[in-house]
């Protein structure tokens, strides 16, 4: 069994339903970046002694959040000691556009991950892209990288689309299978 931590920015909540979602998969722990992109002590220690991290933000304007920009830039103190080297790695963006530039955010994170020496972990779904396919399908938006979520701007939290939650349990499952198979 591996431990894994999902760290995510939520600005209206939509994130953070899809966090519990992923987290619910994995069997994670959760940690929230605050508002004012911060997060404590505690929460630190939890991700230095997790096997695998998955990040999560919503694309605003083309990237993650600042807040979860802010936790990036803090996270050079490890990557100057290498002490995430080797952990295994993946990440979910929700935006309220079926692209609205998601792709960004998941490269961002993909490239933290690389830049602290980790291991990516792929969506390992094939596109839903066939006529028929509706909101309620895996992977209806696509992705490959990491998780793609969307949550039009005048949704409530309780409409993110079926397709999409189910999507990210499954993405929760494979990051932490991942991680466990290279733990044994």
């Amino acid at each position: 069994m591996s431990k894994t931590v999902v760290i995510y920015h939520s600005g209206y909540g939509h994130t953070k339903v899809v966090a519990e979602h992923v987290a619910a998969g994995a069997g994670a722990a959760l940690v929230a970046i605050s508002p004012e992109g911060d997060i404590g002590d505690d929460d630190w220690a939890a991700l230095d002694a997790a096997d695998a991290i998955i990040f999560g933000a919503p694309t605003y304007m083309g990237s993650a959040s600042w807040q979860f920009k802010k936790f990036s830039d803090a996270t050079s103190k490890k990557w100057f000691t290498r002490e995430w080297a080797d952990k295994v790695f993946g990440g979910f963006t929700n935006s309220a556009s079926p692209s609205g530039d998601k792709q960004v955010t998941l490269i961002q994170m993909q490239t933290l991950a690389s830049q602290h020496g980790g291991i990516w972990v792929s969506l390992g779904l094939a596109p839903t892209n066939h006529k028929a396919a509706t909101t309620a399908d895996l992977n209806n938006l696509g992705g490959s990288v990491g998780l793609l979520v969307r949550s039009p701007s005048d949704a409530s939290v309780e409409e993110i689309h079926s397709g999409d939650l189910a999507s990210a349990r499954h993405y929760g499952e494979r990051v932490a299978g991942v991680a466990a198979r290279l733990n044994d």
